[in-house]
């Protein structure tokens, strides 16, 4: 599994442009795609809000990847 740190600088990110910061895909539109076909879960729970909120604290998976949000 691959674990990733994603550094927060606001109070939020959207989960699309979330998985686009981090490198799992190349643009906002296919972070979406991912979302909507159900492959992204937050904090454990399948999301389908393709512009969901994430701050610190929270755990973003999709596949092996595992994204760890923390603050600034």
């Amino acid at each position: 599994m691959q674990k990733l740190d994603f550094t927060l600088d606001g109070e939020y990110v959207e989960l699309n442009q979330l998985l686009k910061l981090v490198g799992i895909c190349d643009s906002g539109g296919a972070g979406k795609s991912l979302v909507a076909g159900g492959d992204v879960c937050v904090d454990g729970k399948t999301e389908l809000r393709k512009t969901c909120k994430i701050r610190a604290g929270q755990v973003v998976s999709l596949g092996d990847v595992r994204i760890r949000v923390v603050s600034a």
